[in-house]
């Protein structure tokens, strides 16, 4: 696959995306967004991958569309064709049965917010700043940020940051919950990796279960949500890796998971 708006390498069962358009500020465009989408399906068959990391660069993560493209916009079914198909890969990523880490160092701002916010981990450097200031460009989110922010954050500050466009440091997202934890920028990868590392160790049968419990039953009821975390607790225990983790904790020592 011929990539020109992303790089992606792969080792220790970690599928590493690095967004490259260093002259756009990594902005997302048409092209950015086909790409991701074609590499996210090639990552769901990829047997190899237990593990996703989204890195940009040093000083930017992602600065959200890019209004050179987006302002060339003349009418709202051209509007809704751009904003569906950016909707439609950030679900895939939300969506895909691996984890996926965002190592956000610089500028997460717009777009580049909404794409940290449909990874499951968001990891941050010091120096990582956030932001949905589309209102003071007329627009509003359309990626995900006016759904995903609330409920990772609560109402009241998710609508703080959409309604002033303001912008955040690391501290204070990780204050409120944006992120899980804030590092160094020279320590960032290395830290991403880590955990990265880890989540490659458990067995994927049931990280993919997890994952798709906590998604799906956020919008469910608690009756209903909790019907469907039984049922997965349940399939479970046809698996070959809930036997293996179950007789090595038994004899106090490490499982090796299969994913069967």
């Amino acid at each position: 696959m011929v990539l020109n708006t992303v790089t992606y390498e792969k080792g220790e069962g970690i599928g590493i995306i690095t967004l490259n358009r260093p002259k756009s500020m990594n902005a997302i465009n048409r092209e950015f967004i086909r790409e991701l989408d074609q590499l996210f399906d090639e990552i769901a068959r990829d047997d190899e991958v237990s593990a996703v990391i989204i890195a940009g660069s040093e000083k930017i993560f992602c600065a959200g569309a890019d209004i050179k493209e987006v302002g060339k916009i003349r009418s709202p079914m051209q509007a809704h064709l751009f904003v569906t198909n950016v909707q439609l890969v950030f679900n895939k990523i939300e969506r895909l049965d691996k984890p996926v880490i965002a190592a956000v160092s610089g500028l997460a701002l717009g777009g580049g917010c909404e794409l940290a916010l449909a990874c499951d981990i968001r990891i941050a450097a010091e120096n990582a700043v956030f932001g949905q200031p589309e209102i003071k460009i007329g627009v509003i989110p359309g990626a995900g940020g006016t759904q995903r922010l609330p409920r990772l954050i609560g109402l009241g500050r998710a609508k703080e940051l959409l309604f002033i466009g303001d912008t955040i440091d690391a501290q204070e997202a990780y204050r409120i919950g944006l992120v899980n934890k804030v590092v160094s920028v020279q320590a960032l990868m290395s830290e991403t990796k880590k955990i990265a590392i880890k989540l490659t160790k458990r067995p994927p049968i049931a990280l993919k279960l997890t994952k798709t419990v906590v998604n799906e039953g956020i919008n469910m009821d608690l009756r209903s949500a909790l019907a469907l975390e039984a049922r997965c607790f349940e399939i479970l225990f046809s698996t070959e890796d809930q036997k293996e983790g179950m007789k090595a904790f038994i004899e106090k020592r490490k499982p090796i998971f299969k994913g069967k």
